[in-house]
């Protein structure tokens, strides 16, 4: 089975141990004892359970020597990994007030992707899933989980984020914009609540500083960064993947540029926390001035708190039969469409892959030429979509520009998001009872 299926699936519940045998003049009378479940976190009004972390921290387990990464002491994980838990479930209780679902059809189209990527039927998914223990609910639940919460971070910080003319041409001017070099880095994060005083600070501060030390010492940076960090990549070991210059503040460019791959800075202080990076590998960045773009036209029907999912679905639904018996897309679009360009037809002019949210971009990918697609759903609301052309374009031109923007969006979104999900895990009740017994 491959790392994309690997990594979504989470190892089956720990079984519980059995008592050492009594002395056999009393063993007939003894039943053997069995560890029962507790719970080690609440959330709220919800609870996570021994057993849960349990199967959560096997997985990692598994995920890391995969990667040949010796994990740390499992008690080490059961403490990073509890905390990226109640993180997650504070996002999905704040998804579910706000009437955020995910549709099972959704969750079946997630399902047929990972089989395909696999190079596998469902029916040889499910056999694979049933080989290491695992339920097709099991993995039904986990999709659905992980769905929510991309759902979620697009709903509330994606179609916030915005990037001004200004911001790009202030970088393409600066002597950045000359480099082209892109960074393979790694990183450890301790998050530093928003409202904590001096004593939490300095605990804190003693803990990231533990992990340099242990870096110091030779410890692997994967390894230290499952052990401390408090980012979710931290049993991927803290693997931010690559990032090109001009997408990094300029006085950290310059940091790198001092640091030879594998070597790691020195803690740095940000308003998420400390971090410490490491320079894993370093390349000149060729990317290519060929683009995938498309010529889309949408109509969109939002959701909000005056138009519940099932009406803004009923609508949509309605509007694709009026144009599957004749009606213009186009005309229903001026008509009834939500989105700005509704004015135009519902006509997007070319878009070009990364432009878009991810649900939108899949269904628009995938769409033949002149087909209307049937309803998507995404963090706007429900579209209907038509693809009328497609095309590789030259944008040597343009390709720059393009890119810093990008670049520049996906910083602002990371730490919107991350500034976004502190806030929300400060403001909930949370009670740990890992350490009772």
């Amino acid at each position: 089975m491959k790392k994309t299926l690997l990594a979504l699936l989470i190892a089956s519940v720990a079984q519980a141990s059995l008592a050492a045998p009594a002395p056999a003049s009393v063993q007939t009378a003894i039943a053997p004892v069995r560890e029962v479940d507790r719970i080690v976190a609440v959330v709220n009004k919800n609870v996570i359970t021994w057993q849960e972390l349990q199967g959560r921290v096997n997985e990692a387990i598994k995920q890391l020597e995969s990667q040949k990464v010796t994990p740390p002491a499992r008690d080490v994980l059961e403490r990073q990994l509890l905390e990226q838990m109640i993180t997650e479930e504070v996002q999905l209780q704040y998804a579910a007030s706000g009437g955020l679902r995910i549709e099972d059809a959704a969750i079946d189209q997630a399902v047929a992707n990972l089989a395909k990527q696999n190079k596998l039927s469902e029916a040889g998914l499910k056999a694979q899933l049933a080989k290491d223990g695992i339920s097709m609910d099991r993995l039904r639940g986990d999709i659905r989980r992980e769905l929510t919460i991309s759902r979620l971070r697009d709903s509330e910080v994606a179609s916030r984020v915005n990037v001004s003319d200004s911001e790009v041409e202030q970088v393409l001017k600066s002597a950045q914009s000359a480099n082209r070099t892109e960074y393979h880095l790694a990183s450890i994060l301790v998050s530093v609540p928003e409202r904590a005083d001096a004593k939490q600070i300095d605990a804190l501060s003693q803990k990231v500083h533990k992990a340099l030390a242990d870096l110091d010492a030779g410890q692997p940076f994967a390894k230290v960064s499952a052990s401390y960090s408090d980012a979710p990549n931290a049993i991927k070991g803290g693997d931010m993947g690559w990032r090109p210059a001009t997408s990094l503040p300029l006085e950290f460019v310059q940091m790198l540029e001092q640091l030879k791959p594998g070597a790691h800075t020195d803690v740095i202080r940000t308003q998420q926390g400390f971090f410490v990076f490491q320079l894993q590998d370093k390349r000149n960045g060729s990317a290519p001035m060929l683009v995938e773009q498309y010529h889309t036209r949408h109509i969109l029907i939002r959701t909000n708190e005056a138009v519940s999912e099932a009406d803004a679905k009923a609508r949509i639904d309605q509007i694709r039969d009026r144009i599957m018996r004749g009606a213009k897309f186009a005309d229903m679009a001026k008509l009834y469409s939500e989105d700005g360009s509704n004015a135009k037809g519902g006509d997007m002019g070319w878009v070009t892959l990364g432009d878009l949210v991810p649900d939108f971009e899949k269904a628009m990918v995938a769409l033949p030429i002149g087909q209307l697609s049937q309803p998507v759903r995404t963090s706007f609301g429900w579209h209907l979509i038509e693809v009328e052309g497609k095309r590789n374009q030259d944008v040597s031109s343009d390709h720059e520009k393009m890119a810093v923007k990008q670049q520049i969006r996906s910083r602002k979104m990371e730490q919107a998001y991350a500034d976004w999900v502190r806030q929300l895990r400060d403001s909930a009740f949370v009670e740990e009872h890992l350490d009772d017994k």
